[in-house]
This record gives structure tokens, C-alpha cells and sequence, in this order.
């Protein structure tokens, strides 16, 4: 880099950057750089039309695998694996209609995230709204299996002027009169980040709120508390600590009883930017900004100093995402510093690490798919990245449909059952006002 020069790599030579009107130049390195990029983005999707079958493993095809799993050389394990890989390198794009029964509702507002429930029947949305803050609503995708691709999406009239920072489902079973009307009910907690004056919030939705029943027979919100600034949240299976979630916040962890109202607070040196809870054991994982991963048995009641920590991690820098894998040994995290590794928590040493995913600054979710044997991340760069979970293997790069901005970063569902047992396997990408799916071949 030069001084006053910026290079052209077209033309190969360097540029004098001269002063404009009213010493204003709008030749930056930040534009030269969007330029840039723009560029590789329109060439990549120029290459994604016109390429039908791509791999990125030398060899790598249908037949063979087919032949290799006939003489017995592949497991139906690795087969399986190996058959999703293929049809990931085959997917492609198809922009999906979004009906709704009212017709303000569809493609009037960007998508900021999207979150689907464990059968991946429904999708949680939250869409931003021109004069600021947010709104909810919940699509259908019982018709992704059709000719032409269609989902219904269903809105509601609750509204925030808060920021989303988290969002994830929830099932509780009532043990009181209520049972009947929430026995096994489907729920969405949301954290919600305060702006000025206004303090932050946790609140649980009924799902039952979005549907095009008489407006009259739906619950209302069934909690919502005030609380300090919230950045993650996450909702606990284990029957050890049934009907409980935790919400991360600055310096401290609040886990909730939703029908008794008990709380638990963790004081923490950082603020908490994701959560899980584990399945098989009452332990809630937690990452921070100081870029420490630790978990917290939530039936302990003692909490003075930092001894109920039950293991530690550390990254360099803020984590920004975490995900048990299925047996619960493995936990993987990722960090600010664009970095993904697969730590073993029984020796607390990183095994694997998964390169190419690009963050500077964003709280950015992983999505682990463990039967298809799949990673799913999407950068702060725009672009959505699948590995392989078995040997951290790069194995497609999609580039965004819209130009790369902040307010444009995707947000991405993968299954190989969208829209239930039966569903269609791909991606859904949701970015602006557009649904995407990445369908296999």
C-alpha cells in the first residue's frame, strides 16, 4: 500500500487518489474493497448458473460411491454422509412465494432471523420495520413439497421497538387447570436487547398466537420480564430442570422457572453471548465476549465466587456461537475472530477447526447437522460456508443473492426434512424481503 495510491488489479497499475469537490473523494478504501468484492460475488453467482454438478472432492461421485458401498468398502453411515455431500454441491437456488392471509403482511419487511422448531415444520421469523424496532410471525412450509414452491406465513399484531438479539423454541407442559388448552404447547422466547432508556426484555410467545384462528380464542403472551441488556437465550429438555430457560445478559446468567417464577443468578465477568442447555445433563454451556466458554450445573444452589464453573474454555476472542453435538462429548464454538473449532470436553483440548468463516464483529449462529454429517455457518462477509463435520472439509460457498451489506447477512435453516417427516431436504436462505431454497437435485 502506497500513500495516496490506491492499485487497480484490472488494469495493473496504481492511482493517485486526488481531492474532490469540497476536498470529498469517493474513491476509499472501503468502496474499492466493496468493489471488489461485488465483483467476486456476481462472478461466483455466474458460476453457480451455469455449473449443474460440482464437488470438491477429487473423485467424488454417485457411481463410485454406489459401487463402493455394493462391495461393502463404505458403512450406511458414511455412505449417507458421502450422498449428502453430493447433493450439497448440487443444490440449487429458487426463490419461494410467500402467501399470507393478509396481503400487507408478505415481503413488505426484511428478514433478520429466521429459526426453525426441532421437526422443521415451522419457521420462527423476526422481520425488521421501516420506522425501526421489530415484529414477529411464523411460516408454514408444509408447501415447499409442491411444484411450485410456496409457504404461508402468519403474522401477529405484538410489536417491539427493542432489537432481537436471540431466539429460540421452546415445548412446556403445564402441570396446572391449563393443561388442556398448553399440554405439550409450542413456544418461541425471545431476548430482546433495551435501547435509551428502555430496559431489555425476555418474553414468551405462544405459538398459537400465529395461526388464522379467531383472534379471540388465542392465549395471550404467557411471561415477560424486564431485565438488563440480554444478548442470548436458550431453553432447557433435560427433565432435571423442566420448563426452565436461561438468558445470558451483561456479567450474569438469570435461569428462569416459567411456572413457578423461581430464578437463578450466575454472576460472570462478561457479558454471555450464547447458550445451550444439555439433554442428558441439567448443565447449561455458556460463551462470553472475554472469549470463555464454561458451564454451570443448574440444580447447584451454592454461586459465591466462580467455583460453580464446571469446566473452561477459551478462545481469543468473543464467542459468538456454541452447539453440542448429539452424545454431548463434543461442543463446538465459534468467535468473532471468524474462528471454528470443535473442542472435546472430556480432555478440554480443540480437535478440529473449521476455516474460511469470515466475522469481525457480528453475533453469528452456527447450525450443526449431525446425521447429514453437515456445518453450516454464514459470515459477516454475506457468504453462507458448509463443511464436512467429520474432517472439517470446506465443501461449498455460497454467495448471497443481494449485494453485501450489514443489514443484508443471510439467515439460514438447513434439513433434510423441511416441512416435516416427509418435508424436502436443501437450505432456506432468508435475506431483504426474499425466501430462498436450496433444493437437492
Amino acid at each position: 500500500e502506497l500513500p495516496g495510491f490506491y492499485y487497480d488489479s484490472e488494469k495493473n497499475r496504481y492511482f493517485r487518489l486526488l481531492p474532490g469537490h469540497n476536498n470529498y473523494n469517493p474513491l476509499t478504501k472501503e468502496s474499492i474493497q466493496y468493489k471488489v468484492m461485488e465483483c467476486k460475488r456476481l462472478r461466483l453467482l455466474e458460476e453457480e448458473e451455469r455449473q449443474k454438478k460440482k464437488t470438491t472432492r477429487a473423485g467424488l461421485n454417485s457411481s463410485m460411491l454406489l459401487q463402493k458401498r455394493q462391495l461393502g468398502l463404505l458403512s450406511s453411515t458414511s455412505y449417507c454422509r458421502l450422498v449428502h455431500e453430493l447433493k450439497v454441491n448440487c443444490m440449487q437456488r429458487r426463490k419461494i412465494e410467500i402467501h399470507s392471509p393478509d396481503s400487507s403482511v408478505a415481503g413488505t419487511n426484511n428478514f433478520k432471523i429466521i429459526v426453525a422448531d426441532v421437526a422443521c415444520e415451522r419457521i420462527f421469523t423476526v422481520n425488521d420495520v421501516e420506522h425501526g424496532g421489530c415484529k414477529y410471525g411464523i411460516i408454514n412450509l408444509s408447501g415447499l413439497g409442491k411444484e411450485s414452491l410456496t409457504v404461508e406465513m402468519y403474522d401477529n399484531l405484538y410489536f417491539t421497538n427493542r432489537k432481537v438479539n436471540s431466539v429460540c423454541w421452546a415445548s412446556l407442559t403445564h402441570p396446572d387447570s391449563h393443561r388442556s388448552l398448553f399440554s405439550l404447547a409450542h413456544f418461541c422466547t425471545l431476548c430482546l436487547m433495551g435501547i435509551a432508556e428502555t430496559p431489555g426484555c425476555a418474553s414468551l410467545l405462544p405459538a398459537s398466537l400465529f395461526s388464522s384462528t379467531n383472534p379471540g380464542d388465542r392465549p395471550g403472551m404467557l411471561c415477560s420480564f424486564k431485565i438488563s441488556t440480554a444478548w442470548s437465550c436458550a431453553w432447557c429438555l433435560n427433565p432435571q430442570a423442566d420448563n426452565c430457560f436461561s438468558t445470558g445478559l451483561t456479567r450474569r446468567v438469570l435461569v428462569t422457572n416459567v411456572v413457578t417464577g423461581h430464578r437463578q443468578t450466575f454472576g460472570t465477568s462478561s457479558d454471555v453471548l450464547a447458550q445451550q442447555f444439555a439433554t442428558q445433563t441439567p448443565m447449561l454451556y455458556n460463551g462470553c465476549r472475554s472469549g470463555e466458554i464454561f458451564s454451570i450445573d443448574v440444580r447447584q444452589r451454592h454461586r459465591k465466587g466462580q467455583s460453580w464453573k464446571a469446566f473452561r474454555l477459551f478462545h481469543d476472542s468473543a464467542v459468538t456461537s456454541i452447539r453440542l453435538l448429539e452424545a454431548e462429548h463434543y461442543l463446538m464454538a465459534a468467535d468473532m475472530a471468524g474462528k471454528i473449532k470443535l473442542w472435546d470436553l472430556r480432555t478440554t483440548k480443540c480437535v478440529k477447526q473449521y476455516k474460511g468463516h469470515h466475522n469481525e464483529y457480528a453475533i453469528l449462529p452456527l447450525h450443526v447437522n449431525e446425521e447429514e454429517g453437515l456445518l453450516t455457518a454464514v459470515g459477516q462477509d454475506c457468504y453462507t460456508r458448509i463443511w464436512s463435520l467429520q474432517d472439517a472439509h470446506l465443501l461449498r460457498t455460497i454467495p448471497s443473492p443481494h449485494p453485501s451489506s450489514k443489514d443484508a447477512i443471510p439467515s439460514v435453516v438447513f434439513s433434510s426434512r423441511l416441512g416435516g417427516s416427509r418435508g424436502v431436504p436443501g437450505l432456506l436462505m432468508a435475506v431483504k424481503q426474499d425466501l430462498y431454497h436450496f433444493s437437492y437435485n
